[in-house]
């Protein structure tokens, strides 16, 4: 089996700073590209960033968050991260992390939780 799980959600007001963890763990056969969406009350879920395999990993971000967001992993801990820094309301949403994997005859997406963000003074 394969656990997806993040954390680091949380309440912080307009400008400040939060990072999410999400670690990969169990029957892992290969990790592949990585990535955050998130979802915000009455809105569909939005692709936030993405990381690929390998050392230096490609980084892909939506516009809104460029610039302020930075996604890394940790490939020796099956790990990826989302630094997020200078945080608006508009940041408010629940952030799931998804991992693709190969875990036995194909590689398929598996996904966290989910860690609210809120952000609001």
């Amino acid at each position: 089996q394969v656990q997806v799980v993040e954390s680091g959600g949380g309440l912080v007001q307009p400008g400040g700073s939060l990072r999410l963890s999400c670690a990969a763990s169990g029957s892992i056969g290969r990790l592949y590209a990585m990535g955050w969406y998130r979802q915000a009350p009455g809105k569909q879920r939005e692709l936030v960033a993405t990381i690929t395999s390998g050392s230096g990993g490609s980084t892909n971000y939506v516009d809104s968050v460029k610039g302020r967001f930075t996604i890394s992993r940790d490939n020796a801990k099956n790990t990826v991260y989302l630094q997020m820094n200078s945080l608006k309301p508009e940041d408010t949403a629940v952030y799931y992390c998804f991992a693709q994997i190969h875990a036995g005859l194909s590689i398929d997406p598996y996904w966290g939780q989910g860690t609210q963000v809120t952000v609001s003074s």
